[in-house]
């Protein structure tokens, strides 16, 4: 009587895609992995890198589909690794690295006049087309005696973080609005963005003047309307 062999399922998963672990990780705990999350408790050390070779070598079939001959076209022949390292590192790097380091300081003084930090540079990508997003961002916040501060370069690090990954404007907002009520529990918040969208430059109704802007209030900013109009003068989005 021959027995079967069973094969191990932990020797299998060595040569499962990275990807594939990384989204069975994600399944398995139950966490949504959509284009604007951070998945970044789910990467193993190392993966990074392995999944940069993994897009690379998706990204070179791409280009094959396209009909761009790579092989010969010296402008192309590393654009597949070119366009992994960017997308991974940069554009879309706040979704698998974890939130940059804030130290957060008490309210000693117990402030509670408005703050506006801005306009801060953002750039981001639209998740409809992977076109760009260029915009601008301002912050406002009312703080009480149980607030955090934290230093004037962290939220320009926060709202990298945020940005660096394909979304759509109006859902960007909320999460930097979300992530700053944890961080610094203020009485109130504003957030304000206004931004250029790529994919109507470059693309559609190919319309260069266009901007979006849209704001998220919470806390005194909406209950109070004088807080608000006192915010928006402020900022004066025409400069």
């Amino acid at each position: 009587m021959t027995t079967k062999s069973v094969s191990d399922p932990t020797e299998e998963a060595k040569y499962l895609p990275v990807s594939t672990k990384i989204r069975n990780r994600l399944q398995q705990a139950k966490k949504r992995f959509h284009a604007n999350d951070n998945i970044a408790d789910f990467i193993h050390e190392g993966e990074l890198s392995a999944l940069l070779d993994e897009v690379a070598g998706k990204m070179k079939g791409v280009l094959e589909s396209l009909v761009i001959d790579t092989e010969s076209d010296h402008n192309t022949q590393d654009t597949a690794r070119r366009v992994a390292k960017m997308y991974l590192n940069e554009v879309f790097r706040g979704r698998y690295v974890t939130a940059p380091p804030v130290t957060e300081f008490p309210n000693a003084e117990h402030l509670n006049e408005l703050m506006i930090v801005g306009p801060i540079t953002v750039r981001s990508a639209c998740s409809h087309h992977f076109c760009p997003i260029m915009g601008r961002l301002w912050i406002g916040l009312m703080p009480n005696e149980n607030s955090n501060l934290i230093g004037l370069s962290k939220y320009s690090r926060l709202a990298e973080w945020v940005m660096s990954r394909p979304q759509i404007q109006e859902e960007a907002i909320i999460q930097m609005a979300e992530l700053l009520m944890n961080k610094v529990n203020p009485d109130g918040l504003a957030v304000v963005m206004e931004a250029d969208h790529f994919c109507m430059h470059w693309r559609g109704v190919k319309d260069s003047e266009t901007k979006m802007v849209n704001s998220v209030m919470r806390g005194s900013f909406l209950k109070n309307a004088n807080l608000r109009r006192e915010f928006l003068s402020l900022i004066n989005l025409k400069n």
